[in-house]
């Protein structure tokens, strides 16, 4: 099994960063990908940003070149640093892994995180 465990989730005001953590732990796969999502009140999950082992990343068009994506191998840990905030980017956010290429789907993951709770206030 794998366990995603994430953190770095607050309340900051527009314009502002905020930086998300996820450690994973438990079995690991040579060939998979994670992804960031996220999901607000009333709306279904989407993606938010995503990368596979070979280093490929991919962002939603709402948060390129504000979002990004990065990870320390060494910690186990992928991070999601958050620019110029938006009231909008409001959501809990999640990070998620597959087996297999990144996908926007986020029924096709199966490894999940708790959430944390991102809050831009206007």
């Amino acid at each position: 099994q794998v366990q995603l465990v994430e953190s770095g989730g607050g309340l900051v005001q527009a314009g502002g960063s905020l930086r998300l953590s996820c450690a994973a732990s438990g079995r690991t796969f040579s060939n998979s990908a994670m992804g960031w999502f996220r999901q607000a009140p009333g709306q279904e999950r989407e993606f938010v940003a995503g990368f596979t082992r070979s280093g490929i990343n991919s962002y939603a068009d709402s948060v390129k070149g504000r979002f990004t994506i990065s990870r320390d191998s060494a910690k186990n840990t992928v991070y999601l640093q958050m620019n110029s905030l938006k009231h909008e980017d409001t959501a809990v956010y999640y990070c998620a892994l597959r087996v297999g290429r990144l996908v926007v789907d986020a029924t096709q993951y199966v490894y999940w995180g708790q959430g944390t709770q991102v809050t831009v206030s206007s």
